[in-house]
């Protein structure tokens, strides 16, 4: 696919986007009520890194949060306090948030750039062949990128010399947003338009490729059926959501599917061995079951609430949405259980654990780490 075409695209995929988001007024969302306490949880730090972008998720290993911002400035954050580490103002806009491994920092620009860090220092960069959404998987001595044109590029992660390339063919119309990106044990797996597919991380080879959804529709902006971020990994299992199509389950050691739902929400999944929580559209919170993707129960509790992506804890799920607000809900039913206040603007990238404290962050960039008691 052509740079061209995919500017063409990304540009069509986002006005249409942003054209059915303001049609007719929306339906109130369900009052919240008292907040609940029935567990405890205490805030253990805060900082900021700046303004963020959609997706920017931040980055944990190696005892570190590492998080960026839309303006280019990339902090690395003691998991435990939350004290700077390090902190580089790259003075460049970035199109996707961070990826680390605890030594090599990874970062995309708005230009197309990958940039690799280490402490704080540029090591290396090198020209992509078109944007990317996706933050890099720094994994294995490499660094992983997905872009808009589907192709998945391995780099080393000492010197950026190019390892290798694979393309794969699909609708030319991509989502501006976080694709799913994940190493599951020796297989690099990605999700190109709504397949899995499992590549050898040592030299890009094709091992399987199965499908989580069909692209179906009479234009390209009903055909979008993406992979998207997060993704829920036990053992060699991997369960994610084909925006705004299906939820699946997919043996990547056999590259065989588990099991498939139809499901019309565009955020990520998350999950333990027994569950998949996901959120619809509508904010309808929803449970599978992982071993047979039977409905094990639905809840209305936060119907028409803007939320994002869960996260699994303990006896808990937790659901961002876009007022700020973390809501930790029963595994068992999605009763709520808690109720998390930031600074009142949107939770724009998904949540994140970090050893066993649950970490947000808003679009003003502010970072929330919260331990449950």
């Amino acid at each position: 696919m052509s740079r061209r075409r995919v500017a063409l695209a990304l540009l069509l995929a986002s006005a249409v986007l942003a054209a059915c988001s303001s049609g007719p007024t929306r339906p109130q969302p369900t009052p919240l009520g008292p907040a609940s306490a029935l567990i405890g949880t205490r805030l253990i730090w805060s900082a900021n890194v700046g303004e963020a972008g959609v997706g920017f998720v931040p980055a944990v290993a190696g005892g570190r949060v590492v998080a960026a911002s839309a303006a280019g400035v990339v902090a690395a954050f003691d998991r435990t306090s939350g004290a700077d580490v390090w902190r580089v103002d790259l003075r460049t806009p970035l199109s996707a948030g961070v990826g680390s491994d605890g030594e090599t920092a990874a970062v995309i620009t708005a230009d197309n750039l990958l940039l690799a860090l280490a402490d704080g220092k540029e090591r290396w960069r090198v020209r992509l062949g078109a944007r990317s959404f996706t933050p890099p998987l720094v994994a294995g001595g490499r660094v992983f990128v997905f872009t808009a044109d589907r192709s998945v590029v391995a780099y080393d992660a000492a010197n950026g010399a190019r390892l290798w390339s694979q393309t794969r063919t699909a609708d030319p119309l991509v989502l501006s947003r976080p694709a799913a990106l994940v190493a599951v044990g020796d297989t690099l797996v990605a999700g190109v338009s709504g397949r899995l597919v499992g590549f050898n991380p040592d030299n890009g080879a094709v091992r399987w490729e199965v499908p989580v959804a069909s692209a179906r529709g009479t234009n390209e902006v009903e055909r979008l059926v993406d992979i998207v971020a997060p993704v829920s990994r036990i053992a060699g299992t991997v369960c994610v959501r084909a925006y705004g199509a299906a939820v699946g389950c997919v043996d990547t050691q056999r590259g065989q599917p588990v099991w498939t739902r139809p499901a019309n929400g565009t955020s990520g999944v998350h999950g333990d061995d027994r569950l998949v929580f996901g959120t619809e559209s509508d904010g309808t919170l929803v449970a599978w079951r992982r071993d047979s993707g039977e409905p094990a129960w639905r809840s209305e509790r936060l119907k028409h609430h803007p939320l994002g992506a869960p996260l699994a804890l303990g006896r808990v799920f937790a659901v961002p949405d876009g007022n700020g607000l973390v809501h930790l809900l029963s595994r068992e039913d999605g009763s709520e259980m808690a109720r998390l206040t930031t600074d009142g603007s949107p939770i724009v990238s998904p949540l994140v654990l970090a050893g066993d404290a649950l970490v947000a962050m808003t679009s003003r960039g502010n970072l929330y780490a919260w331990r449950p008691q």
